[in-house]
């Protein structure tokens, strides 16, 4: 596939070089077609990578990655432009943290609404699928860095859009267990576990570890 990575952080980084690795054309973008993160990210990353703005990004890709900051990515968004977005996927890895108060941050977002939801919102053609986004990078892409059974969940109004995604989560990245808990609206509760990871990673000292769903099974 063409993929775009919108950002060009840690997250953004892992993301492209895993997909670079499993054989895509994947393009970066930024607000500058030459930001030079993007720049040493595709002299790493081989043939296969290539940088841009938001907008060249997402013109040039079938699938995109928001990667970037809960409070810019409505901007990004925008930057990118409604019609290279249209009709495409989102796999929204991000997550509405304020850092006004410093460390650690809190949710910028209401109980009632979600980062996912707004991206919908603002871009209805858009098929927002919120995954990824309750855990360290190295995980996303190398789920056997943490041993025995554990999960990545994913919320979306689009059924096509979410197995599509699910089949690039296991098939791709090696994801053993995806738990789909239903429309956008589920992201506040995948978005919500973010204070209770980051104070986890302080207490672990690591960020090496993910969450596991178990449940009585009734014969």
């Amino acid at each position: 596939m063409r993929i775009a990575i919108l950002g060009t952080g840690m997250v953004g980084e892992a993301l492209g070089s895993k997909l670079v690795a499993l054989g895509h054309e994947v393009r970066m973008g930024s607000r500058t077609a030459d930001n030079p993160k993007a720049a040493a990210w595709v002299a790493k990353a081989g043939g296969k990578a290539s940088q841009g703005t938001f907008a060249d990004a997402a013109a040039f890709s079938e699938l995109l990655f928001n990667c970037t900051l809960g409070n810019a990515s409505l901007d990004v968004l925008k930057a990118a432009g409604e019609e290279a977005l249209r009709g495409k996927v989102l796999v929204d890895v991000s997550n509405p943290l304020d850092f006004t108060k410093g460390m650690p941050p809190v949710l910028s977002t209401a109980p009632t609404d979600s980062l996912g939801e707004q991206l919908q919102r603002a871009f209805p053609s858009l098929k927002v699928v919120k995954a990824l986004n309750t855990m360290n990078c190295h995980v996303m892409v190398e789920p056997s860095r943490v041993p025995g059974d554990h999960d990545v969940f994913m919320s979306g109004n689009d059924a096509d859009a979410k197995a599509r995604v699910k089949q690039l989560l296991t098939e791709g990245f090696g994801w053993k267990h995806v738990i789909d808990l239903g429309d956008i609206t589920t992201a506040r509760g995948t978005e919500a576990l973010l204070p209770l990871w980051l104070r986890l990673w302080g207490t672990l000292g690591t960020g090496d570890f993910n969450i596991h769903v178990t449940r009585r099974t009734h014969s």
